[in-house]
């Protein structure tokens, strides 16, 4: 962890929240800025005497999910109240585990905005992930919308170990897209995409 705390110091999420569209890899992307919609999702990370674990949730099944399965990080779309990107991380959290990151975490930073993309498109809409470090134990009560969750040693996925693929079709080609093996859980996709963009900050 105090590696973690170290690579991610030095950023002021709330400063820049309203301009995370225009800013990182790939979200100036002229569907989203000029349709405005924005998303966050939180990184929630724990230390143990074994190494630092990361909370990851399994989204339920529902038709009009495009991530609908999807292992992924608590997190949603922006609503008209959020006053910026960190409150709608922190507000979606709480809506889907039932705890308040606001009192029982430390914000270490955020990372690069990522473009939305499902079905092998991008879809409009862009998302800044913040990563959180819980200064005391929580108790998680998922919503409908979290059909599991768990914590998994971080270790593994920076080092390589858990690294698997996922079978995708795409355009009638069947492609090998690369994911985490958790728990006999794949992550892949966005999730994965936010994981490497943290993991290179690390290195």
């Amino acid at each position: 962890m105090p590696l973690i705390r170290a690579r991610l110091a030095g950023h002021e999420p709330r400063a820049a929240a309203d301009r995370l569209w225009l800013a990182g890899s790939g979200a100036d992307d002229p569907q989203a800025s000029s349709a405005g919609k924005r998303a966050a999702v939180a990184t929630i990370l724990r230390d143990r005497e074994e190494g630092p674990e990361v909370l990851l949730i399994r989204r339920a099944e529902h038709p009009r999910d495009p991530w609908s399965g999807h292992m992924a990080f608590p997190g949603g779309r922006e609503a008209p109240s959020d006053p910026d990107l960190l409150a709608t991380a922190i507000r979606e959290t709480h809506e889907e585990l039932g705890f308040d990151l606001t009192g029982s975490a430390q914000l270490l930073g955020r990372l690069d905005t990522l473009p939305a993309v499902a079905r092998g498109r991008r879809v409009g809409l862009v998302i800044a992930p913040f990563v959180f470090e819980l200064t005391e134990e929580v108790s998680v009560h998922p919503n409908q919308e979290v059909a599991e969750w768990l914590w998994t040693p971080l270790s593994p996925l920076f080092e390589g170990s858990s690294a698997t693929t996922m079978p995708y079709d795409f355009e009638g080609q069947r492609i090998a897209l690369p994911a985490h093996d958790v728990q006999g859980r794949l992550v892949w996709g966005l999730t994965y995409r936010m994981l490497e963009t943290l993991f290179t900050q690390l290195r």
